[in-house]
């Protein structure tokens, strides 16, 4: 298995949990928080979305799909269009509610797709260019892809977890 392809494999894990956090919930249950202080669903797929849209589209040298595909106004939310939700307040994280959990698969489909047309072109050497010199080390495409997948994953489990707890109660 060559980079390219393990680099879509482990996006499309994301992507199906992802979609199964979220699967047949209703704007109450992804708005829902375990505690005053926590996470929703809709907060972390919306947040975990805007961190690769971000990340990818800046590796890439594109537009985010954000506003370049007019999610931002889909959305609708009381943020600037630079808002990923990285630093979000209780009170910020409260603000993202979304109207259906198809709002939020769409946007990370699209963003899904974007990342995988991406990597997809991607070679081994490619993966050692630097994106970001601002970390020491500095940080490579390679290592800055595995940390949008790992960040990912966290938080779509985290969604899932959070998916459980509201269908037991």
């Amino acid at each position: 298995m060559n980079s390219a392809a393990l680099l879509v494999d482990a996006f499309g894990r994301v992507r199906e949990v992802v979609h199964g956090a979220v699967a047949g919930l209703g704007p109450d249950e992804l708005a829902a928080r375990l505690d005053p202080k926590a996470n929703s669903i809709a907060w972390l797929v919306w947040h975990l979305t805007r961190i690769q849209d971000d990340h990818v589209a800046d590796v890439a040298g594109t537009e985010q799909l954000w506003t370049a595909q007019g999610w931002h106004d889909r959305f609708d939310l009381p943020f600037p269009a630079t808002a990923t939700g990285y630093g979000h307040t209780t009170h910020e994280v409260a603000a993202v509610q979304v109207s259906s959990a198809r709002l939020l698969t769409d946007y990370y489909d699209a963003v899904h797709e974007h990342t995988l047309s991406y990597v997809r072109r991607l070679s081994g050497p490619a993966l050692d260019r630097i994106v970001d010199e601002s970390w020491t080390p500095p940080v490579t495409l390679g290592v800055r892809l595995v940390s949008v997948v790992s960040d990912s994953l966290q938080h779509a489990g985290q969604a899932a977890f959070i998916r459980g707890v509201l269908r037991r109660r």
